[in-house]
């Protein structure tokens, strides 16, 4: 019943889900493109036993870009299916994987559409990338024997209170999964406590930590850096900043320049509808700056906005200390790991909560500290950039937690074997 009431109220409000695309597109054009394929209508090449892997947006995306590619390895007759729910994650995928998967958005959770979209794909496995859990994926999934596995499963504690409101209907649907790899004890403590069945969570680790930095990319990152003639000039880079971020940094970036005139700093939005709003508040904010977009010089610029997509694991390499936005603001944060897989020193906000876990860790080995004004935010960065012994320090912490934390790869496709077999 919880689960037929809420497929009622998912098709009641379906109209308003197109409205609410085409409101994002007055911002974000590539929302109002290629509606039809949330609803199920594509076109497709024949397959059996399609690898469905789900991953709502940029962030999973980019976690389950090593799992995808060991699928392909492992799997070579299965064509692997890839939806995301949004633009950013649809670029994404085209950019790193291109023609070696399907790609198309995912269908939105009504039966209908699922049904329509797995009798294109004719899934043999449905693998659900951290949190995004759509109840009638779900069960539509299994009720037509496909196993669903929920992989680098995170639950923190405010989400875990939100689904306790709708016990039935989680219950309901938690219990339905054939596995829950989840990244800590903590998170499969939650998963259990909201319907899950205790021998269907297991706990790996997480995914993001098997990060790896070929030499291909460093040499890439230093050529970058050394055409910006950087390679004296201390640089910071803030990544995934949200609306409210931006003038905390430029002041705290200002007071940098006081004692450092040569810094420069990089400024990568989180969402590239803000690109232009963002380009706007540097230029009132009195500083020279460069659009990476607009293939501008660097030269003696202070700022250079970061308005490109794909690309910020490159420009982490041309850094030295990194900040990782949706902390400074009430947003839970984003991950910290593929800075500190470069073995930058990390400064973000208070706000963690998404990644609590990982958060600690860097924490906890000195590699990560905390600032929750311009002031301190300043502060914490001049101090790296002008101690060269204690960037190190700090950096080669980075990389310890990396490396004492890989391996939840492996498992996870431990599980996924057992599940297929």
């Amino acid at each position: 019943m919880p689960l037929l009431l809420y497929t009622v109220l998912f098709y009641i409000l379906s109209p308003f889900l197109v409205l609410r695309l085409l409101q994002r597109s007055l911002k974000a054009p590539a929302y109002r493109r290629r509606i039809a394929e949330r609803f199920g209508f594509f076109t497709c090449p024949a397959m059996e036993k399609s690898l469905w892997v789900h991953a709502v947006s940029v962030g999973e995306v980019i976690a389950a870009i090593p799992l995808i590619r060991e699928l392909q390895s492992r799997y070579p007759d299965h064509v692997v299916v890839v939806t995301t729910m949004t633009p950013t994650g649809s670029e994404r995928v085209r950019d790193m994987l291109g023609d070696s998967v399907f790609h198309v958005y995912a269908p939105y959770d009504l039966p209908f559409s699922l049904k329509r979209f797995m009798a294109k794909t004719r899934p043999a496995l449905l693998l659900i990338m951290e949190t995004e859990i759509w109840p009638n994926m779900v069960c539509c999934a299994r009720d037509a024997g496909v196993p669903v596995v929920l992989a680098n499963a995170r639950l923190s504690e405010k989400s875990a209170r939100g689904y306790a409101r709708l016990r039935a209907l989680t219950e309901a649907v938690f219990s339905r999964f054939s596995r829950i790899v989840a990244q800590t004890e903590a998170d499969a403590e939650r998963f259990r406590s909201l319907g899950a069945e205790s021998g269907q969570v297991l706990v790996s680790g997480s995914v993001k930590f098997d990060i790896t930095i070929d030499d291909a990319l460093r040499e890439q990152a230093l050529a970058e850096r050394n055409a910006w003639q950087a390679d004296r000039r201390p640089v910071w880079i803030c990544a995934s900043t949200h609306e409210g971020e931006e003038s905390m940094i430029l002041e705290a970036f200002s007071r940098v320049r006081a004692a450092v005139p040569e810094a420069l700093l990089l400024v990568a939005p989180r969402h590239p509808e803000r690109f232009d709003a963002v380009a706007a508040l540097i230029e009132r904010s009195g500083l020279g700056y460069a659009r990476r977009s607009h293939g501008d010089q660097v030269g003696g610029v202070a700022v250079l906005l970061l308005d490109t997509m794909g690309e910020l694991k490159l420009l982490f390499g041309c850094a030295d200390v990194a900040s990782v936005g949706g902390s400074f603001i009430p947003r839970g944060g984003h991950n910290s790991l593929e800075p500190a897989a470069w073995g930058l020193p990390l400064v973000n906000g208070p706000s963690d909560y998404n990644f609590l876990e990982i958060s600690a860790l860097l924490q906890q080995a000195g590699a990560l500290t905390l600032a929750d004004s311009a002031e301190t935010l300043a502060r914490e960065v001049l101090g790296l950039l002008q101690d060269d012994a204690v960037r190190q320090q700090r950096g080669d912490a980075a990389i310890g937690v990396i490396e004492a934390n890989r391996g939840a790869l492996g498992r996870l496709l431990g599980v996924i074997d057992g599940v297929l077999s």
